[in-house]
């Protein structure tokens, strides 16, 4: 049986088993920390099943899967009959949080269409979800790892590394894929960082890294203008500067001053 890719699921299956196990090994997780069976790794789009051959060859890996394409369960399930129930039919991004273990790790070669909201739903679940590695378009890769001042840095740098210690590994040439897409890969791995809350309500930190990165080239003192609406009283230390140039720390403090603004009861 042969498993087509579909332009509709934006699929390109990797072909080269060196990278396929370079981006397993690339979980590094200290498996001291998880009792049982193993800790638990989601694999999400297996496709025809490249990473998630090194995966089960793997000690200690408790595997699940989930996959969209059916013809691609269809292969999956007669390559690994051992995986019954664990092989789940269904999309990430709108599966119910209780179809995995409470807590795991998440890896994949991630469709470059819908790669942005696969790294939303993992924020969403971040509690669950101490690391993610993940293969996508370079330049998305690159700019989920951006730092502050760089001409990447944009809204998901900033949401991602809020809550993630982010990793850029290594590049994929279009060569490794069938069908090859006409753009490189790149592989990252994200990390849980220690943070436990932001210290600003969380809702407004998103609207307000979102709103300035919609006018990224205004100051931050005009981009936030549509926010604010009628309370033009605002001043912030960073009103002259633009949003590139912010980090997550900085972000958090002008949250807290747009709040304090907007709720002046609540400060």
């Amino acid at each position: 049986m042969e498993v087509r890719p579909k332009k509709s699921l934006g699929q390109h299956f990797l072909n080269d088993t060196q990278v396929a196990c370079r981006i397993v090994e690339s979980l590094s997780v200290d498996q001291e920390k998880f009792t049982g069976q193993g800790f638990p790794v989601v694999e999400v789009g297996p496709g025809t099943g490249v990473l998630t051959s090194f995966l089960l060859e793997k000690p200690g890996i408790d595997y699940y899967a989930i996959e969209l394409d059916r013809e691609a369960v269809t292969f999956l399930q007669k390559k690994y009959p051992g995986l019954g129930a664990r092989l789940i039919t269904g999309d990430f991004l709108t599966v119910s949080r209780s179809v995995f273990p409470s807590g795991f790790f998440v890896i994949g070669n991630f469709p470059y269409n819908i790669s942005s909201q696969i790294f939303f739903r993992v924020l969403e679940w971040r509690e669950s979800v101490p690391r993610i590695v993940g293969m996508l378009q370079k330049e998305v890769a690159q700019r989920f790892c951006a730092p502050p001042g760089s001409k990447t840095y944009g809204i998901l740098s900033v949401l991602l590394q809020a809550w993630y210690d982010t990793e850029y590994l290594f590049t994929v040439p279009a060569g490794a894929f069938t069908p090859p897409p006409k753009v490189q890969s790149g592989v990252i791995r994200l990390s849980r960082n220690n943070r436990a809350s932001l210290g600003c309500p969380e809702d407004l930190f998103r609207k307000v890294v979102r709103t300035t990165f919609n006018q990224r080239r205004k100051t931050i003192h005009n981009s936030l203008k549509p926010l604010l609406g009628e309370k033009k009283n605002f001043t912030s230390p960073f009103s002259g500067q633009r949003p590139e140039h912010l980090g997550v720390e900085e972000f958090i403090q002008l949250t807290q001053q747009v709040a304090a603004v907007l709720n002046p009861g609540l400060s």
